[in-house]
């Protein structure tokens, strides 16, 4: 998986943090068996960030702890300019699939809160980020039982256990 990942915090993500993020989505990515050319962004920042962006784009006027931005394909723009190309050339051509911002202030204010390390924090919240961003849901019941139990078992099998 091709993962860029933006440090926008004031005193900076250690390195084994980043490293960390890098590593477990990555094995979500082969966990749900994304092809290696896909594509996504994570930035890192601080509450007053996070709470900016909620309150803009989700109407939300505070803090929240990780928001997904997900690329979706829109089948009436392809229709307008459809591309002909062989099934080789589509394989080669990288899938972005989106962005998720974290509020590195949130991991360490939940982590306390919920009792258990600051690592299965982040991980939890890059994990639920990056099942948004494969279109996965917590909006229904039935979705909700679905989507966390594949978060928890990526995180289990990476060795995140709460």
């Amino acid at each position: 998986m091709d993962l860029e990942i933006y440090d926008k915090t004031q005193a900076g993500v250690p390195a084994k943090h980043v490293q960390m993020i890098q590593d477990v989505l990555q094995f979500a990515g082969d966990y749900l068996k994304l092809a290696d050319n896909t594509e996504m962004s994570v930035t890192l920042m601080n509450n007053e960030d996070i709470h900016e962006i909620n309150k803009k784009y989700r109407g939300v006027d505070r803090a929240t702890d990780v928001i997904s931005f997900a690329i979706e394909d829109d089948e009436a723009a392809d229709d307008d300019f459809p591309l002909v190309m062989d099934d080789e050339l589509a394989a080669e051509i990288p899938e972005n699939i989106g962005d998720i911002f974290v509020s590195m202030d949130k991991v360490s204010e939940q982590a306390e809160y919920l009792g258990h390390s600051y690592e299965r924090e982040l991980g939890f919240l890059v994990v639920h980020g990056f099942l948004h961003l494969n279109g996965y849901d917590h909006m229904q019941p039935e979705d909700e039982k679905v989507m966390f139990k594949l978060q928890a078992d990526i995180l289990d099998a990476y060795g995140l256990k709460r």
